[in-house]
């Protein structure tokens, strides 16, 4: 779970420094210091997903990414699309973990019942 959901906060850092390509000739330097801010937290918090704290504050990133959407209107949609995987992430990280578990208590009972 942890590897999806750093691969997603890594790439949205990433389109976060799109995002202030484009807003750098519109947007204030409060703007755009709020994107940069919010880019470096991104790729930051890729490493805090260790914590349960990390995903909570995953998640608050991520709408933080769809309200940039006011400075650069592109980034609801970006925002959103994002939000969709970061939930898909988390999703399927849980349904892969449980998967491993089974296979790894399987394979235990298999290697202690053998004499």
């Amino acid at each position: 779970m942890r590897v999806l959901a750093a691969a997603v906060l890594s790439m949205e850092s990433i389109l976060m420094g799109f995002a202030l390509l484009i807003a750098k000739d519109e947007a204030s330097a409060i703007q755009i210091a709020i994107g940069g801010a919010l880019a470096i937290a991104l790729i930051l918090n890729a490493g805090v997903l260790k914590r349960k704290g990390g995903y909570l504050l995953g998640s608050i990133l991520q709408i933080s990414l769809i309200g940039y959407g006011y400075v650069v209107s592109q980034m609801y949609y970006m925002g959103a699309l994002f939000a969709g995987l970061w939930i898909a992430a988390i999703v399927l990280g849980r349904k892969g973990e449980a998967i491993k578990a089974r296979l790894i208590e399987q394979r235990d009972k298999k290697g202690s019942n053998q004499p």
